[in-house]
């Protein structure tokens, strides 16, 4: 099986191809420069995320309006149109046009969105920075979900906190983003940072949909910096991805869904120390590495 891009290639135009949609390449600046005040009272630069609003239009109807960074918008909507469960398939798209000097992004349908209107009337506003939020109920489809077999070695593990250890971010030079990866093993495929980790998810989701012949998610492990919501959990077992690792906590009610998936969850990752929340099961562990 050929490789899949590697994760520079996130940010390069991406052609719509074997029935594929269209995507511009309308990335932005991810920071911004500003003045600021330090701890002895002088002045200084300093970098701060940026931070835009986009809003959607399905068909030239709006949908939403998200708060992004804007590294890789045509992904993010993607993304969020495919964990909104609003399109079931990337093929369903024609085209995805963004325009910053407007703040918006056209989406293209090739057949429109059966009763689009019904299925986006009931919003839950969930714990993602920014508010982020889900049309419909979380708990959704979740009973038709059925995730691969799949392990991870505490080795891999490791190596994966290592690899975002040393990973150049925008969180290093201004702070104030969550970062999500797509991993295979301690193999990183793709890195993504915006203002909100439910954007970050969803923007790697439209990737992996844009990638169909060479990235599955049974083989692969999601990384993220914020807290394992159930948004997050959902989202993750959505792209078909069965371990999910964060530098942060869990929630309960991610928890519930974790196990009731059968998702191996596992949190405050950081150097040699993780707990396991989840679907113990799919980690193999080796205590030695511990020290």
């Amino acid at each position: 099986m050929p490789s899949a891009p590697p994760a520079s290639e996130l940010f390069a135009a991406v052609p719509g191809r074997c029935g594929l949609p269209r995507l511009t390449a309308a990335s932005a600046a991810l920071t911004h420069t500003v003045q600021a005040i330090n701890e002895r009272g002088e002045s200084e630069p300093v970098h701060i995320p940026a931070e835009r609003a986009l809003t959607v239009y399905v068909d030239r109807r709006e949908l939403v309006t998200l708060m992004t960074l804007g590294a890789q918008p045509e992904l993010l909507v993607l993304g969020y149109l495919r964990n909104q469960r609003l399109v079931t398939d990337a093929g369903d798209i024609e085209s995805i046009t963004v325009d910053w000097e407007v703040g918006a992004a056209a989406v293209k349908t090739r057949r429109g969105i059966e009763r689009i209107a019904e299925r986006t009337a009931s919003r839950v506003v969930t714990t993602g920075c920014g508010q982020g939020s889900v049309f419909g109920g979380l708990m959704d489809d979740i009973a038709s979900i059925a995730l691969p077999p799949a392990r991870i070695s505490q080795s891999e593990l490791y190596g994966l906190v290592n690899a975002i250890r040393l990973k150049e971010s925008t969180y290093k030079s201004a702070g104030s983003v969550h970062g999500c990866a797509l991993f295979r093993g301690s193999e990183l495929l793709v890195f993504v940072e915006d203002v909100g980790r439910h954007n970050a998810i969803d923007t790697i989701a439209g990737w992996m949909w844009m990638q169909p012949e060479t990235v599955q998610g049974g083989d692969k492990v999601f990384y993220t910096t914020g807290r394992l919501t159930s948004e997050m959990v959902i989202k993750s077992a959505q792209m078909g991805v069965p371990i999910v690792v964060s530098r942060s906590g869990m929630t309960q009610m991610g928890h519930t869904v974790a196990e009731q998936l059968g998702l191996c969850a596992i949190g405050r990752a950081t150097h040699r120390r993780f707990v396991c929340y989840a679907g113990a099961d799919r980690l193999l562990f080796q205590p030695e590495l511990a020290g």
